[in-house]
Order: C-alpha cells, then sequence, then structure tokens
C-alpha cells in the first residue's frame, strides 16, 4: 500500500502546473478584446504561436485588422517592439543594418536595423522583392544575423508578424517556399459576422480617444514569456498522438492533388503548436482535437494544389480537411 501512494505522489509531482500559464494568457486576451471585435480565433492562434516559439503570417484583405491586432498583442507584452513597412525598393540592409564608417575611429561599425527587437511586424511582407525576402531566412530560422563575417543574436523572445494582402497583385511578390516553411502559422482572417460588425460601429461611435492602443496595458515580462516557452516544450504528448501528427503531414505527401506536400519541419510545427493550444486552454497533456485544430494554420501555406485541380476551384484547406478526416484518430 506504502508503495502505491509513494508511486502516487510521484505521479502526482510530475504534473506541469499550467495555471499561471493559461490565467496570464486569458488577461492578455480579454486587453486585445477590449479593442478587437470577433477575431477570437486569431487571437487564440497567436497566443499558440506566442507559446510555440514560432512565427505568424496573417493574411486577409484590407481592414480586417491585422496590423492593429500584432500591434495590441505587442502592447499587452513588455517586451521591444518594431515595425517595418515594406516596399519594392527595400533593401536587406533597412532590415538588418549595415556598416558605417566612423571617421574618429577610422574603422567600420556596425549599426543594426529594426530587426533587432523583440515583436517585429512586417506590414504588407509580399510587397519586397527576393532579395529583400533572402534576408529574413537565417533571422527566422536561426533567431541570429550575419554581417560581414560576424554573427549577431536576437534578443529573446523573438518574434516576426508579417501581413499580407491575398488580393491585390499590383507591385507584390509571391514568397518563397522556403521562407513560407519558417513561417508556423499562416492564419487567414476573414469578414466579421453581422453582430460583430455592428459592436465594432457601436465602439467606434462611442470612442473618446482616436489612439486605441492607450488602453492596453503590459501583462506579461520576457522572463514570463521565455518562462512559458520551456513549460510548454515539456508538455505530455503521447506516443499514439506523435503518430498522428506523422500520419497527417506524411498523407499531404503521398496525395495527388498535392503538387508538394509538408515537410518534416511541418511535423515539428504541428507538435509544438499542439503542445501551445494544450496550454493555452490549461492542460498539460495534447489531445488529438489540439492537433486537429491547428493543423489548418500549420499546413495550408505549406502545401501546394496541383495546376489542375486549382483551376478547378480546389482549395489547400478542402485538401487538408480531406486528409485530417481520413487519418483515424487516436484513442
Amino acid at each position: 500500500m506504502e508503495d502505491i501512494l509513494q508511486s502516487e505522489h510521484l505521479h502526482f509531482e510530475t504534473r506541469i502546473d499550467m495555471v499561471s500559464v493559461h490565467e496570464k494568457l486569458g488577461s492578455v486576451r480579454k486587453e486585445i478584446n477590449k479593442v478587437i471585435v470577433g477575431q477570437e480565433k486569431l487571437i487564440d492562434m497567436l497566443l499558440v504561436s506566442l507559446l510555440a516559439n514560432g512565427h505568424v503570417l496573417l493574411e486577409g484583405v484590407p481592414g480586417v485588422a491585422k496590423t492593429i491586432t500584432a500591434k495590441l498583442l505587442a502592447r499587452t507584452l513588455d517586451v521591444g517592439f518594431s515595425r517595418i513597412q515594406f516596399t519594392p525598393d527595400l533593401m536587406p540592409s533597412d532590415i538588418l543594418g549595415t556598416l558605417v564608417f566612423d571617421v574618429k575611429k577610422s574603422d567600420f561599425e556596425y549599426r543594426k536595423g529594426p530587426i533587432f527587437s523583440n515583436i517585429i511586424l512586417i506590414d504588407e511582407i509580399n510587397r519586397a522583392p527576393a532579395k529583400t525576402q533572402a534576408a529574413l531566412f537565417e533571422v527566422m530560422e536561426e533567431r541570429q544575423i550575419t554581417i560581414d563575417g560576424q554573427t549577431y543574436a536576437m534578443s529573446l523572445p523573438f518574434l516576426i508578424l508579417a501581413t499580407q494582402n491575398p488580393i491585390e497583385q499590383e507591385g507584390t511578390y509571391r514568397l518563397p517556399e522556403a521562407q513560407l516553411d519558417r513561417f508556423l502559422m499562416k492564419i487567414e482572417i476573414g469578414y466579421p459576422e453581422l453582430n460583430d460588425e455592428i459592436e465594432i460601429l457601436h465602439r467606434e461611435h462611442h470612442l473618446i480617444s482616436t489612439d486605441k492602443l492607450s488602453q492596453i496595458q503590459s501583462l506579461i515580462t520576457p522572463e514570463e514569456i521565455l518562462s512559458f516557452q520551456h513549460l510548454v516544450r515539456k508538455i505530455r504528448v503521447e506516443s499514439q498522438i506523435i503518430a498522428y501528427i506523422a500520419k497527417v503531414v506524411v498523407n499531404t505527401r503521398q496525395n495527388p492533388l498535392l503538387y508538394l506536400g509538408a515537410s518534416p519541419r511541418a511535423s515539428i510545427a504541428m507538435l509544438n503548436s499542439s503542445k501551445g493550444l494544450a496550454a493555452l486552454n490549461g492542460r498539460d497533456f495534447v489531445t488529438p482535437e489540439d492537433v486537429r485544430e491547428v493543423a489548418y494554420a500549420v499546413l495550408g501555406h505549406r502545401v501546394v494544389v496541383t495546376p489542375e485541380k486549382e483551376m478547378e476551384g480546389i482549395t489547400a484547406r478542402q485538401i487538408i480537411k480531406q486528409i485530417i478526416e481520413s487519418v483515424e484518430v487516436p484513442r
């Protein structure tokens, strides 16, 4: 009997307390909802990405609160924030920084660019050419940049939130697949429902201050964010769940409707995102529902529909839905 009690006590001690994560991020959600209406799914996925330490691509038509939501998230975090407006004439040095000759020292001095911050908002990322996009590859994957043979590490936490408009084609460039794969998620933002639209108009009509950001308080420190990310990595994932993630991703490579399937980086992204969603909901274990919920945002930008099926109007989301429904859910 004593052995049983000891084993039960040991099991109890190994559980991860996610209450603080759940409560803190719940307060962040409430702060953002002071300004944003009807985008609960968007806010949750942004918080999941923060916990999973992954970059996010926000895609939607103009006016659906992509940029303001990213700004609000950064405002709720007591961290550095930088905004970069991408344009067709933007150069890599405008992002990373450049070497400037110092007359007094008779030597070159490195002046850091706006990428050196914690939360980076890249607005209209698809307006810069491939040369500028390639400058982000190293920093997105390794959280560091290399200038003139010298490596500079980013201060943590480091998260890129990028926006793009899928409709406008004039003056835009398609993002390289290698860059898309470095985004943990692509979140597609649609129009609000009628009731949400009415609430938006009511809030705008009664708005006293034009500065929406002034209503938002900073709630989480950099140290807390890093602590939460460390806890999320420890969340329990049963072997059946891991196999389930692998089967879904491998199925994308074997699906005849897809020209390009998801890479092993996608499997890792699904695993980490599922852990983040579990933590957001106050759990220390991942369920199949977590995997299914993050699958669309994690896989949607990593797969490419065959040209024939694309002409027929079949979307990546429809194929991913079909794959998820065809793979047996672990019990």
